[in-house]
């Protein structure tokens, strides 16, 4: 399988995993995907009163720089993780 078809995989696993996953992890899922299928952070970042959509940019932002490959990666190590 190809790098984008095993990232393809992990986006349908993870809407299986056996638990909820924390929101520090969630998080972390988010920003990697984000990353991984649409490179580095764009738009403006969301205001003080919208907590969900500014976590959600920090944690994309945070990834700036990493390739996209190697964010997909990432993804499908950490869902691989999170199937237990």
């Amino acid at each position: 399988m190809t790098l984008q078809e095993q990232f393809e995989q992990a986006q349908a696993e993870s809407k299986n995993l056996p638990e909820r996953p924390d929101n520090m992890t969630l998080l972390k899922i988010y920003a990697l995907f984000k990353q991984g299928s649409s490179g580095d952070v764009q738009g403006e970042r969301p205001g003080m009163t919208d907590f969900v959509a500014r976590a959600k940019y920090d944690a994309w932002d945070a990834l700036k720089g990493t390739s996209q490959e190697d964010a997909m990666q990432q993804y499908i190590d950490l869902i691989e993780e999170l199937k237990g």
